[in-house]
């Protein structure tokens, strides 16, 4: 028994001996994608299979087959604009339309092609959202929309830079997307909400602090040309417009005509109370005398319906949902009452036509549906469209001031 420990003993320190002796394996790491093939192939067949279950959902629109349409922008009347960019996926197309309108009406007066930043005006908006929510505890409305005239209202306070001096986009990002920036902030915002953390300072410091993650931080000064200027100086020696030149003009039967007074919708969440609320008569002839005296026009209301068609890229009233000889302004304020007319896009008017049919609008969109067809970010909007579906409009003063005396200004 002995003499077997002994050899076993023996047995293992020459194992050893030999293991020891052997060069010493050193193994590397890599940088590699985690991925299964197998799974991925998976989850394809699962998705395509739930496809299947599902049949796709069908919406009633209007049959636009053998229709005579306009059907090139060229065809139009139009003024100068830039090109027309998308907005990503976001909820900004007040920024964008009103932005897009404000350099249309730079280049009218001072012959200048600029291109300005719409997520200086988005970033400072949101800023002023949040404050106007703590400041009222958590009654005011926090979400992506607004309304044009929020731009003259940020721009006064805040300034304007170029586009290339603050884009909102990080390296390599083609599109804006919003999502995820919004949600963040909700979330937190609900939070302060609950717990009643009203500090103003904190609030807003963390608020600024989601956005710069997202949109960047936007600058305080920067250089155009050589010169240092900051967003207010090149708003007053460069952009250089009246921004009290331009007006809010309104139709709805709730409120008395001739009157100055509030648009109400949760757009206009800080209660702006400056729309000229005029006859639906008046509001069509003012639109068709701006653009045919030379001025954009930019304007805002419904685009969900039967008669708007993102690939014929018109957008028009059937006579299923109302003969154009019955479009007046019981018919516009009844679906804005019964909320089938909602407050929910901002669009450029930069163009007409006076064809036989009417009066059609050259529309300059920076929605999803406007970058569908085959001229991408345009719209054709005939006049019945506008009559009864868009509820205001933002204007040189100029184009409207016979309008505008027989408001009591006192």
């Amino acid at each position: 028994m002995k003499k077997n420990i002994i050899l076993f003993v023996i047995f293992i320190i020459s194992v050893n001996k030999i293991a020891f002796s052997q060069d010493v394996i050193s193994n590397h790491g890599e940088f590699i994608e985690s991925k299964s093939e197998f799974r991925e192939e998976m989850t394809k067949k699962a998705e395509e299979f739930k496809s299947l279950q599902k049949e796709p959902k069908l919406y009633f629109k209007m049959d636009f087959k053998g229709m005579d349409l306009p059907d090139n922008p060229e065809n139009f009347t139009s003024y100068w604009h830039n090109e027309p960019v998308s907005q990503g996926l976001t909820g900004t197309c007040w920024c964008y339309s009103s932005t897009s309108f404000f350099e249309s009406e730079i280049y009218r007066q001072t012959n200048q092609k600029l291109k300005l930043s719409v997520m200086h005006t988005v970033y400072w908006e949101t800023v002023e959202k949040a404050r106007r929510y703590v400041q009222e505890r958590g009654s005011s409305e926090f979400s992506q929309g607004s309304e044009a005239n929020a731009t003259i209202r940020i721009w006064k306070k805040y300034g304007v830079v170029p586009f290339e001096v603050y884009t909102g986009l990080k390296e390599g990002q083609q599109y804006n997307d919003h999502g995820q920036m919004w949600d963040d902030m909700d979330t937190y915002l609900k939070h302060i909400k609950a717990t009643s953390n009203w500090n103003e300072d904190v609030v807003l410091s963390t608020i600024k602090s989601i956005l710069n993650y997202y949109l960047g931080e936007p600058p305080m000064s920067f250089k155009i040309d050589g010169k240092k200027m900051t967003p207010n100086t090149y708003l007053e020696k460069v952009v250089k417009l009246n921004l009290d030149d331009y007006v809010n003009i309104l139709s709805l039967m709730e409120n008395p005509y001739y009157s100055i007074g509030e648009y109400k919708v949760l757009d206009n969440w800080w209660h702006n109370s400056d729309y000229y609320n005029i006859p639906l008569d008046d509001f069509m002839i003012a639109i068709k005398n701006a653009v045919k005296m030379g001025l954009t026009v930019g304007i805002g209301g419904d685009v969900s319906e039967a008669g708007i068609s993102e690939h014929n890229e018109v957008a028009m009233i059937p006579s299923f949902d109302i003969p154009s000889q019955y479009i007046d302004e019981d018919a516009r304020q009844f679906r804005f009452s019964n909320r089938s007319t909602t407050d929910d896009h901002g669009i450029h008017v930069v163009g007409y036509q006076d064809r036989i049919d009417g009066t059609w609008f050259l529309i300059k969109d920076s929605g999803s549906g406007g970058h569908t067809g085959p001229h991408p970010g345009y719209y054709f909007y005939h006049e019945d469209y506008i009559k009864l579906k868009m509820i205001n409009f933002i204007v040189h003063k100029d184009a409207v001031k016979d309008l505008l005396r027989k408001f009591d200004l006192e």
